[in-house]
């Protein structure tokens, strides 16, 4: 069963105590980063100290994620084999523009394994798809290897890369963001939505974060820790929407066994795609552990 990801912590990997106060937090997922949140002349300090954290820190249910270096800068081989040894449960490849990008991580996470003694294919990828030439190529990148369980959309990079200027409203990457959530879904793969960077604005963040959900995205990048708390509500279902899903789908099982097809419910019609939208939202209350 793929592991619930409603938010996704950035932490510097330079920094052990930020590293320590994030795996306290009981956020989904911690990403010790070595890309952008390390300046250059700090990776080889990052590095080390992400390779300590992993041996060290107890980080709890949350899942441990290492962001290496996109590949295009050469430095992605280095961060692997730096921190390969603390086991992480994961590793974030950023930049991803081909699925070649992708099954070389594959590859050196299998000679890794394999050297190790350790399960073929325990170690996970996630994509951060943030470039143009990344948008158009989603069917290839989602269909390259069975080890990538989520698509992560990064808005900030997207706009940079087809000229846009960044607002509020999301209009100029709204087609991305759409075409990350859709092929993910196609694919059978999460999407984790892009970073709200204003992290003094609670409200904002709330309204985004249940914009994304609507969407069909399974959780939200976060920058802050101060935003594990609302992302992680905004992803979870509601007590009105677990119940009224639950009324929707013993419904539909007692008018199956009594071969009805489409039925009414407190007025409205109940149809197939109706229910399959109540099932995924037990589906996100169960691995939330509220069912």
């Amino acid at each position: 069963m793929t592991r619930v990801r409603r938010a996704l912590l950035y932490m510097p990997g330079d920094d052990l105590r930020k590293i320590q106060k994030a795996a306290t937090l009981g956020v989904d997922c911690v990403c010790l980063d070595i890309e952008d949140g390390v300046a250059l002349h700090h990776k080889q300090a990052a590095r080390e100290t992400i390779a300590e954290a992993l041996r060290t820190v107890d980080f709890g249910r949350s899942e441990r994620l290492v962001r290496v270096n996109s590949i295009n800068l050469k430095m992605e081989t280095e961060d692997l084999l730096a921190t390969i040894g603390g086991r992480p449960d994961g590793y974030v490849l950023p930049k991803v523009e081909t699925a070649e990008q992708i099954e070389w991580l594959c590859w050196r996470l299998t000679e890794a394994e394999q050297a190790r003694g350790w399960p073929i294919g325990s170690i996970r990828v996630l994509a951060i798809v943030e470039t143009a030439k990344g948008i158009v190529n989603l069917p290839d990148i989602c269909d390259c290897d069975r080890r990538v369980e989520a698509l992560i959309f990064g808005a900030e990079d997207l706009a940079g890369d087809i000229g846009a200027t960044r607002t509020r409203e999301g209009q100029e990457v709204f087609y991305a963001r759409s075409a990350v959530v859709t092929h993910a879904a196609a694919f059978g793969l999460q999407a984790i939505d892009m970073v709200y960077v204003d992290f003094k604005d609670t409200e904002g963040l709330v309204r985004e974060s249940l914009e994304g959900a609507r969407m069909g995205y399974s959780g939200k990048q976060i920058i802050h820790p101060n935003q594990v708390d609302p992302v992680q509500s905004a992803f979870t279902p509601t007590d009105e929407a677990i119940a009224h899903a639950k009324r929707i789908v013993e419904a539909f099982e007692a008018h199956q066994a009594g071969g009805a097809g489409a039925f009414a419910l407190d007025g409205k019609m109940v149809d197939m795609p109706v229910v399959k939208a109540a099932q995924r939202v037990l589906e996100k209350a169960r691995a939330a552990g509220k069912v």
